[in-house]
């Protein structure tokens, strides 16, 4: 990440020519706009999206039910963005007096066609390919709340036991989401074991509750149970 002080004089502009730079840049797509700084916009190529939306997609709809069922009616509840989250937004549509905070456009869309649920969603550029919203504030904003549940879901479980994603600016609100949860639930399918994210988001020790398709094979197993990671198949 490029901060505004590292930048100021690393290209002998002033700190306001920076932001006014950085801003101009993150209209046209190029950078995320951070706090304290801007990042390289990580876009997702569009096809790479039909085809995760097409890939386990009988899996994701099943993880989506078995979340779904671990949320209490009337919860306040973080969902995150992605295909799985999706399918997790699907399958809560049967829940009652939820109140939920997304950054997800498609998540919020599902919710406020089919529930009366208070749906909170931060301000900021949409993320036309999967309606992921962000701006420079998307992680004050959604540390002013209290979730009884965050639901996320990541590009990466490691055999070393640390969890995380592709892009800085989801990993930046994910964080903040489950630094205000009292639980953490990770709904991912079986694809995401073994493979290192760009991102650290944090590690096993940070998830409560593991829902997936399949179980993993047994060295991600023992790292989940020494993690003590609630497993739902």
């Amino acid at each position: 990440m490029l901060t505004w002080p590292r930048r100021s004089p690393l290209y002998g502009v002033t700190t306001q020519t920076a932001r006014r730079d950085i801003m101009a840049l993150e209209q046209g797509g190029k950078v995320r706009r951070l706090h304290g700084g801007a990042t390289i916009s990580a876009p997702v190529d569009p096809t790479v999206l039909r085809q995760r939306r097409v890939e386990n997609a009988a899996a994701k709809e099943r993880i989506g039910s078995l979340t779904a069922e671990l949320v209490p009616d009337g919860a306040a509840v973080f969902i995150d963005t992605g295909t799985t989250c999706e399918a997790v937004a699907r399958a809560l549509v049967k829940r009652r007096d939820l109140r939920v905070v997304t950054y997800s456009l498609r998540v919020a869309t599902t919710l406020s066609e089919s529930t009366n649920f208070a749906i909170a969603v931060p301000g900021g550029f949409v993320r036309q390919v999967d309606g992921g919203v962000f701006r420079e504030e998307t992680s004050e904003y959604i540390r002013r709340f209290k979730f009884d549940v965050a639901i996320i879901s990541v590009s990466g479980v490691d055999h070393d036991g640390d969890i995380g994603d592709d892009d800085h600016a989801e990993v930046a609100a994910v964080s903040a989401a489950m630094g205000q949860s009292a639980r953490t639930i990770m709904a991912v399918d079986s694809s995401k074991f073994g493979r290192r994210a760009l991102v650290r988001l944090g590690s096993l020790h940070d998830i409560h509750t593991l829902v997936t398709d399949t179980l993993p094979e047994e060295r991600m197993l023992a790292r989940l149970r020494d993690s003590g990671v609630e497993i739902c198949v």
